[in-house]
Protein backbone atom coordinates (compact mmCIF):
# COMPACT_ATOMS: atom_id res chain seq x y z
CA UNK A 1 0.00 0.00 0.00
CA UNK A 2 1.46 3.58 -0.62
CA UNK A 3 0.91 6.03 1.97
CA UNK A 4 -0.02 9.55 0.67
CA UNK A 5 2.38 12.31 1.18
CA UNK A 6 2.90 13.28 5.07
CA UNK A 7 1.94 17.28 3.64
CA UNK A 8 -1.56 17.75 1.82
CA UNK A 9 -4.33 20.14 1.69
CA UNK A 10 -6.92 17.98 0.12
CA UNK A 11 -9.85 17.04 2.64
CA UNK A 12 -9.28 14.10 4.69
CA UNK A 13 -11.49 10.95 3.62
CA UNK A 14 -9.36 8.54 5.60
CA UNK A 15 -6.28 8.59 8.16
CA UNK A 16 -3.12 5.91 7.94
CA UNK A 17 -1.97 4.11 10.58
CA UNK A 18 1.55 3.79 11.76
CA UNK A 19 2.05 1.27 14.46
CA UNK A 20 5.57 1.55 16.28
CA UNK A 21 7.47 3.20 13.42
CA UNK A 22 11.00 2.71 14.94
CA UNK A 23 10.56 -0.80 15.19
CA UNK A 24 8.15 -1.97 12.63
CA UNK A 25 9.65 -5.67 12.42
CA UNK A 26 8.20 -6.11 15.91
CA UNK A 27 4.70 -6.59 15.24
CA UNK A 28 4.17 -9.69 13.71
CA UNK A 29 6.35 -10.68 16.78
CA UNK A 30 3.99 -8.74 18.58
CA UNK A 31 0.78 -9.97 16.94
CA UNK A 32 0.87 -13.55 18.85
CA UNK A 33 1.12 -12.18 22.20
CA UNK A 34 -1.89 -9.61 21.75
CA UNK A 35 -4.11 -11.88 20.03
CA UNK A 36 -4.03 -14.18 22.75
CA UNK A 37 -4.37 -11.55 25.38
CA UNK A 38 -7.59 -10.81 22.93
CA UNK A 39 -8.95 -14.11 22.52
CA UNK A 40 -8.58 -14.75 26.51
CA UNK A 41 -10.18 -11.71 27.14
CA UNK A 42 -13.16 -12.44 24.94
CA UNK A 43 -13.54 -15.83 26.45
CA UNK A 44 -13.05 -14.98 30.02
CA UNK A 45 -15.33 -12.25 29.93
CA UNK A 46 -18.32 -14.06 28.05
CA UNK A 47 -17.67 -17.04 30.23
CA UNK A 48 -18.52 -14.86 33.28
CA UNK A 49 -21.62 -13.17 31.34
CA UNK A 50 -23.47 -16.60 30.84
CA UNK A 51 -22.87 -18.23 34.31
CA UNK A 52 -23.98 -14.50 35.87
CA UNK A 53 -26.89 -14.80 33.39
CA UNK A 54 -27.49 -18.74 34.00
CA UNK A 55 -26.97 -19.06 37.55
CA UNK A 56 -29.78 -17.86 39.46
CA UNK A 57 -27.21 -17.69 42.33
CA UNK A 58 -24.94 -14.74 40.92
CA UNK A 59 -28.37 -12.35 39.63
CA UNK A 60 -27.49 -10.10 42.42
CA UNK A 61 -26.45 -6.87 42.38
CA UNK A 62 -22.72 -6.95 42.64
CA UNK A 63 -22.47 -9.50 40.11
CA UNK A 64 -24.63 -7.05 37.77
CA UNK A 65 -22.43 -4.24 38.49
CA UNK A 66 -19.50 -7.33 37.38
CA UNK A 67 -21.66 -7.65 34.63
CA UNK A 68 -21.35 -4.43 33.26
CA UNK A 69 -17.46 -4.44 33.30
CA UNK A 70 -17.33 -6.93 31.68
CA UNK A 71 -19.43 -5.77 28.82
CA UNK A 72 -17.39 -2.17 28.77
CA UNK A 73 -14.25 -4.29 28.76
CA UNK A 74 -15.56 -6.40 25.43
CA UNK A 75 -16.93 -3.58 23.40
CA UNK A 76 -12.98 -1.79 24.41
CA UNK A 77 -11.30 -5.01 23.22
CA UNK A 78 -13.73 -5.08 19.88
CA UNK A 79 -12.82 -1.04 19.48
CA UNK A 80 -9.28 -1.06 19.40
CA UNK A 81 -7.68 -4.71 19.02
CA UNK A 82 -9.09 -6.29 15.73
CA UNK A 83 -7.64 -2.98 13.98
CA UNK A 84 -4.01 -3.17 15.22
CA UNK A 85 -3.91 -7.07 14.75
CA UNK A 86 -5.93 -5.87 11.12
CA UNK A 87 -2.35 -3.41 10.62
CA UNK A 88 0.09 -6.34 11.90
CA UNK A 89 -1.29 -9.26 9.90
CA UNK A 90 -2.76 -7.34 6.48
CA UNK A 91 -1.19 -4.32 6.90
CA UNK A 92 -4.70 -2.74 6.37
CA UNK A 93 -3.69 0.81 8.00
CA UNK A 94 -6.38 2.88 6.46
CA UNK A 95 -9.10 4.18 8.59
CA UNK A 96 -11.99 6.41 7.50
CA UNK A 97 -12.39 9.78 9.20
CA UNK A 98 -15.83 8.51 10.22
CA UNK A 99 -14.27 5.09 12.07
CA UNK A 100 -11.89 7.06 13.73
CA UNK A 101 -13.54 9.43 15.29
CA UNK A 102 -15.86 7.03 16.40
CA UNK A 103 -12.72 5.02 17.95
CA UNK A 104 -11.64 8.02 19.98
CA UNK A 105 -14.82 8.68 21.50
CA UNK A 106 -15.86 4.90 22.26
CA UNK A 107 -12.20 4.74 23.91
CA UNK A 108 -12.47 8.39 26.25
CA UNK A 109 -15.76 7.26 27.63
CA UNK A 110 -15.88 4.05 28.25
CA UNK A 111 -12.42 4.06 30.24
CA UNK A 112 -14.03 6.62 32.51
CA UNK A 113 -17.58 4.18 32.28
CA UNK A 114 -14.95 1.72 33.55
CA UNK A 115 -13.68 4.10 36.29
CA UNK A 116 -17.35 5.15 37.29
CA UNK A 117 -18.26 1.39 37.91
CA UNK A 118 -15.26 0.71 39.64
CA UNK A 119 -16.44 3.50 42.08
CA UNK A 120 -19.66 2.06 42.07
CA UNK A 121 -18.80 -1.47 43.07
CA UNK A 122 -16.60 0.11 45.96
CA UNK A 123 -19.66 1.85 47.20
CA UNK A 124 -21.48 -1.00 46.92
CA UNK A 125 -19.18 -2.71 49.70
CA UNK A 126 -19.42 0.20 51.62
CA UNK A 127 -22.66 -0.57 52.39
CA UNK A 128 -22.08 -4.40 52.96
CA UNK A 129 -19.44 -3.79 55.59
CA UNK A 130 -20.32 -0.36 56.93
CA UNK A 131 -24.06 -0.67 56.82
CA UNK A 132 -24.94 -4.42 56.46
CA UNK A 133 -28.42 -4.41 57.91
CA UNK A 134 -29.46 -1.81 55.26
CA UNK A 135 -27.59 -3.29 52.28
CA UNK A 136 -30.79 -5.06 50.80
CA UNK A 137 -32.55 -2.15 51.54
CA UNK A 138 -29.77 0.29 49.68
CA UNK A 139 -28.11 -1.81 46.87
CA UNK A 140 -31.38 -3.18 44.76
CA UNK A 141 -31.84 -3.62 41.46
CA UNK A 142 -33.51 -0.89 40.45
CA UNK A 143 -30.03 0.80 42.27
CA UNK A 144 -27.90 -0.98 39.65
CA UNK A 145 -30.43 -0.01 36.98
CA UNK A 146 -30.28 3.75 37.78
CA UNK A 147 -26.41 3.38 38.42
CA UNK A 148 -26.05 1.86 35.35
CA UNK A 149 -27.73 4.81 33.06
CA UNK A 150 -25.66 7.42 35.38
CA UNK A 151 -22.47 5.49 34.44
CA UNK A 152 -23.57 5.45 30.95
CA UNK A 153 -24.80 9.02 30.36
CA UNK A 154 -21.90 10.91 32.80
CA UNK A 155 -19.26 9.49 30.89
CA UNK A 156 -21.15 9.34 27.54
CA UNK A 157 -22.17 13.06 27.56
CA UNK A 158 -19.03 14.24 29.05
CA UNK A 159 -16.84 12.71 26.76
CA UNK A 160 -18.41 13.16 23.68
CA UNK A 161 -17.44 17.21 23.00
CA UNK A 162 -13.45 15.50 22.21
CA UNK A 163 -14.23 13.63 19.35
CA UNK A 164 -16.39 16.32 17.96
CA UNK A 165 -13.61 19.01 18.86
CA UNK A 166 -11.12 16.73 17.15
CA UNK A 167 -13.56 16.26 13.81
CA UNK A 168 -14.44 19.90 13.41
CA UNK A 169 -10.46 20.49 12.39
CA UNK A 170 -8.98 21.47 9.09
CA UNK A 171 -6.73 18.33 8.85
CA UNK A 172 -3.62 19.74 6.64
CA UNK A 173 -0.42 18.73 8.32
CA UNK A 174 -0.84 15.21 6.80
CA UNK A 175 -2.59 12.03 6.95
CA UNK A 176 -0.75 9.36 9.02
CA UNK A 177 -1.05 9.03 12.37
CA UNK A 178 2.02 7.73 14.30
CA UNK A 179 -0.13 5.71 16.16
CA UNK A 180 -1.97 2.10 16.44
CA UNK A 181 -5.11 3.70 17.38
CA UNK A 182 -7.33 6.98 17.06
CA UNK A 183 -5.63 8.98 20.42
CA UNK A 184 -6.78 12.28 20.52
CA UNK A 185 -3.47 13.36 21.04
CA UNK A 186 -2.50 11.51 18.02
CA UNK A 187 -4.66 12.88 15.42
CA UNK A 188 -5.01 16.26 16.68
CA UNK A 189 -1.11 16.85 15.48
CA UNK A 190 -1.83 16.44 12.17
CA UNK A 191 -4.19 19.65 12.23
CA UNK A 192 -3.08 23.06 11.03
CA UNK A 193 -5.67 24.63 13.42
CA UNK A 194 -5.08 25.70 17.37
CA UNK A 195 -6.00 22.65 19.47
CA UNK A 196 -5.65 24.29 22.85
CA UNK A 197 -9.54 24.09 23.46
CA UNK A 198 -9.07 20.30 22.39
CA UNK A 199 -6.66 19.67 23.89
CA UNK A 200 -7.32 21.68 27.19
CA UNK A 201 -10.70 19.83 27.22
CA UNK A 202 -9.48 16.46 27.09
CA UNK A 203 -7.33 17.52 29.94
CA UNK A 204 -9.70 18.82 32.44
CA UNK A 205 -12.32 16.32 31.71
CA UNK A 206 -10.70 13.12 32.01
CA UNK A 207 -8.76 14.22 34.95
CA UNK A 208 -12.31 15.58 36.84
CA UNK A 209 -14.16 11.97 35.98
CA UNK A 210 -11.17 9.77 36.92
CA UNK A 211 -9.88 12.14 39.78
CA UNK A 212 -13.69 11.98 41.13
CA UNK A 213 -14.12 8.74 41.08
CA UNK A 214 -10.71 7.86 42.36
CA UNK A 215 -11.07 9.87 45.49
CA UNK A 216 -14.33 8.46 45.78
CA UNK A 217 -12.91 4.71 45.84
CA UNK A 218 -10.66 5.94 48.18
CA UNK A 219 -12.89 7.11 50.96
CA UNK A 220 -15.03 4.03 50.78
CA UNK A 221 -12.44 2.21 51.69
CA UNK A 222 -10.57 4.43 54.05
CA UNK A 223 -14.47 4.08 56.45
CA UNK A 224 -14.26 -0.26 55.02
CA UNK A 225 -10.93 -0.13 56.63
CA UNK A 226 -12.30 2.08 59.69
CA UNK A 227 -15.00 -0.37 60.25
CA UNK A 228 -13.37 -3.20 59.62
CA UNK A 229 -10.17 -2.37 62.36
CA UNK A 230 -13.31 -2.23 65.09
CA UNK A 231 -14.47 -5.77 64.81
CA UNK A 232 -12.46 -7.71 67.21
CA UNK A 233 -14.30 -11.25 66.52
CA UNK A 234 -11.10 -13.35 65.34
CA UNK A 235 -11.17 -14.02 61.80
CA UNK A 236 -13.49 -11.69 60.90
CA UNK A 237 -11.33 -9.02 59.27
CA UNK A 238 -9.26 -11.58 57.55
CA UNK A 239 -13.13 -12.21 56.32
CA UNK A 240 -14.32 -9.01 55.57
CA UNK A 241 -11.73 -7.72 53.42
CA UNK A 242 -11.37 -11.11 51.62
CA UNK A 243 -14.76 -9.86 50.88
CA UNK A 244 -13.06 -6.72 49.04
CA UNK A 245 -9.83 -8.23 47.83
CA UNK A 246 -11.60 -9.02 44.28
CA UNK A 247 -12.36 -5.40 43.67
CA UNK A 248 -9.30 -3.86 44.89
CA UNK A 249 -7.53 -6.35 42.85
CA UNK A 250 -9.22 -5.01 39.54
CA UNK A 251 -8.97 -0.92 40.66
CA UNK A 252 -5.42 -1.88 41.39
CA UNK A 253 -4.50 -3.48 37.77
CA UNK A 254 -6.59 -0.14 36.11
CA UNK A 255 -4.86 2.23 37.99
CA UNK A 256 -1.46 1.10 37.63
CA UNK A 257 -1.65 0.37 33.85
CA UNK A 258 -3.07 3.81 33.93
CA UNK A 259 -0.35 5.33 35.89
CA UNK A 260 2.32 4.32 33.87
CA UNK A 261 0.35 4.77 30.77
CA UNK A 262 0.13 8.55 31.62
CA UNK A 263 3.92 9.13 33.00
CA UNK A 264 5.35 7.62 30.13
CA UNK A 265 3.11 9.94 27.68
CA UNK A 266 4.46 13.16 30.20
CA UNK A 267 8.76 11.47 29.77
CA UNK A 268 8.14 11.32 25.73
CA UNK A 269 11.38 13.37 25.31
CA UNK A 270 12.89 11.00 27.52
CA UNK A 271 12.18 7.22 26.18
CA UNK A 272 11.25 5.66 22.61
CA UNK A 273 7.74 6.79 21.26
CA UNK A 274 6.89 3.17 20.64
CA UNK A 275 6.63 2.65 24.64
CA UNK A 276 3.59 4.90 24.86
CA UNK A 277 1.84 3.47 21.85
CA UNK A 278 2.38 -0.31 23.34
CA UNK A 279 1.11 0.76 27.08
CA UNK A 280 -1.65 1.91 25.06
CA UNK A 281 -2.73 -1.33 23.52
CA UNK A 282 -1.75 -3.05 26.87
CA UNK A 283 -4.01 -0.71 28.48
CA UNK A 284 -6.94 -2.27 26.65
CA UNK A 285 -6.21 -5.82 27.06
CA UNK A 286 -4.20 -6.53 30.41
CA UNK A 287 -7.32 -5.20 32.63
CA UNK A 288 -10.41 -6.85 30.29
CA UNK A 289 -8.67 -9.95 30.25
CA UNK A 290 -7.88 -10.14 34.11
CA UNK A 291 -10.92 -8.63 35.79
CA UNK A 292 -13.14 -11.79 35.00
CA UNK A 293 -10.06 -14.31 35.83
CA UNK A 294 -9.91 -12.12 39.65
CA UNK A 295 -13.21 -12.27 40.62
CA UNK A 296 -13.66 -16.25 38.70
CA UNK A 297 -10.49 -17.03 40.91
CA UNK A 298 -11.45 -15.26 44.30
CA UNK A 299 -15.35 -15.42 44.66
CA UNK A 300 -16.77 -19.07 45.55
CA UNK A 301 -20.00 -18.48 44.10
CA UNK A 302 -18.76 -17.58 40.90
CA UNK A 303 -16.44 -20.26 40.73
CA UNK A 304 -19.21 -22.51 41.59
CA UNK A 305 -21.23 -21.47 38.52
CA UNK A 306 -18.27 -21.65 35.60
CA UNK A 307 -17.89 -25.17 37.42
CA UNK A 308 -22.01 -25.71 36.91
CA UNK A 309 -21.25 -24.12 33.74
CA UNK A 310 -18.74 -26.55 32.25
CA UNK A 311 -20.84 -29.19 33.46
CA UNK A 312 -23.76 -28.41 31.03
CA UNK A 313 -21.47 -28.20 27.88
Amino acid sequence: MTLPSNHSTSPVSEFFLICFPNFQSWQHWLSLPLSLLFLLAMVANATLLITIYLEASLQQPLYYLLSLLSLLDIVLCLTVIPKVLAIFWFNFRSISFPACFLQMFIMNSFLTMESCTFMVMAYDRYVAICKPLQYSSIITDQFVARAAIFVVARNGLLTMPIPILSSQLRYCAGHIIKNCICTNVSVSKLSCDDTTLNQCYQFVIGWTLLGSDLILIVLSYFFILKTVLRIKAKGAMAKTLGTCGSHFILILFFTTVLLVLVITNLARKRIPPDVPILLNILHHLIPPALNPIVYGVRTKEIKQGIQNLLRRL
